[in-house]
């Protein structure tokens, strides 16, 4: 005779089922990091790493994902967190020492008062974020080369870096987005984004499974521009109406055709001549969108003419 089956009340299947899910989550946003990190070779050796950490979901996840993979990266390297105090009003200062001081990880607590900057040269009522961040981009390269650091780690992620292209293609005329690796605009720092590949979900949701003590980003009373709003509610609309739409944009970032553009500074245009000799990879000027054609179907149809 069987014995009987014991039959979990459905709050104990619902609590099995969100523990499964946290794993899930944990695991593929620890392999998005790490991927993006190995394919640009953010991290070396002995490696410094200064995390930027503003106490909102992206930096609390980025930290969070970074000491994780320090525990079981091939290389060594350290980690230090640094914050900006901007003292801005409301500012809660001690929810990141605090944070900090538990993980027992090195950090580094920055108090410039920025915000009495910033508010005595913006008019009330305009967008303060742009002279904000670059005032707060000079005081971190500061602390950065004070505290020995070789990398810079901000919290920017997939959606960061969509957005970023749009903007620059709508407002500025540019193919232009937000890099996973550059150097400084001073030339002195590598700042690197290990979580590129990250959705933005994800890390909203992440930080709800780890209960991370978020501090609000509009203290200063500041909105984001209405350019960057407009592109946000875009791509929201686009993931809604056609999933994969934004990954698929994302991808393409990573898959630059510059003979099919008309930069002539990254394609010879000028020089081009015929020289007889295919191109697998060449021209598709009459073919009707998309314009990936099938292989196989272009063997049959050269078959057909007689090629």
């Amino acid at each position: 005779m069987n014995a009987p089956v014991e039959v979990q009340p459905p709050s104990a299947r619902a609590a099995q089922k969100a523990v499964h899910e946290a794993n899930k989550l944990e695991k593929r946003l620890l392999r998005l990091t790490g991927q993006a990190i190995a394919d640009f070779n953010m991290i070396g050796e002995g490696d410094r790493v200064m995390v930027c950490l503003s106490g909102g979901k992206d930096s609390y996840g980025l930290i969070d994902l970074l000491l994780k993979l320090k525990a079981r990266a091939p290389v060594s390297f350290d980690i230090v967190a640094v914050n900006l105090d901007q003292k801005q009003p409301g500012f809660p200062a001690q929810v990141l020492p605090e944070y900090l001081s538990k993980l027992g990880v090195p950090f580094h607590i920055e108090t410039q008062d920025t915000y009495a900057i910033v508010t005595r040269v913006i008019e009330p009522g305009k967008t303060m974020c742009s002279l904000c961040s670059r005032l707060r981009r000079g005081i971190l390269y500061r602390v950065a080369a004070e505290l020995g650091a070789t990398r810079i780690a901000l919290g920017h992620h997939r959606d960061d870096i969509v957005g970023t292209f749009f903007l620059n293609m709508f407002y500025g005329g540019k193919l232009k987005s937000m890099p996973p690796k550059l150097v400084s605009d001073d030339g002195r720092h590598v700042v690197i984004r290990p979580l590129a590949y990250v959705k933005e979900a994800d890390l909203a949701r992440y930080a709800q499974v780890k209960q991370f003590p978020i501090i609000p980003c509009n203290l200063c009373g500041s909105q984001d521009n209405l350019q960057r709003q407009e592109v946000r509610k875009m791509l929201a609309e686009w993931d809604r109406r056609h999933p994969g739409r934004v990954q698929t944009i994302f991808n393409s970032l990573a898959r630059v055709v510059p003979s099919h553009l008309m930069d002539a500074s990254l394609f010879g245009f000028r020089d081009l001549q015929a020289r007889g000799v295919a191109d697998v990879g060449g021209d598709i000027a009459f073919d009707e969108p998309p314009c990936e054609a099938d292989p196989s179907a272009m063997r049959a149809i050269r078959l057909d003419c007689g090629a």
